[in-house]
């Protein structure tokens, strides 16, 4: 699908991965991860299908995509 969802991705060194984040899906800070950034985001973006088609067989309101970037900063 072509959602409009934020996807952060981050390195840990803690656990040696790419670490991903759903900003408008606030109910797990990291939500999946990879070993590498493309297997990072493509589970991301299988999270999201799936977040999308669980809200939906509930009722649930889909939440608002984010309509400006999220700002990283350098740790």
């Amino acid at each position: 699908m072509n959602y409009r969802y934020s996807i952060v991705i981050q390195w840990s060194d803690e656990d040696n991965a790419f670490l991903v984040h759903l900003p408008e899906f606030p109910s797990q800070h990291f939500v999946t991860h990879g070993a590498t950034y493309d297997e990072a985001l493509a589970n991301g973006l299988e999270v999201v299908d799936l977040l999308v088609e669980s809200y939906q067989d509930e009722g649930r309101s889909l939440p608002t995509p984010r309509s400006t970037p999220v700002s990283l900063q350098a740790a």
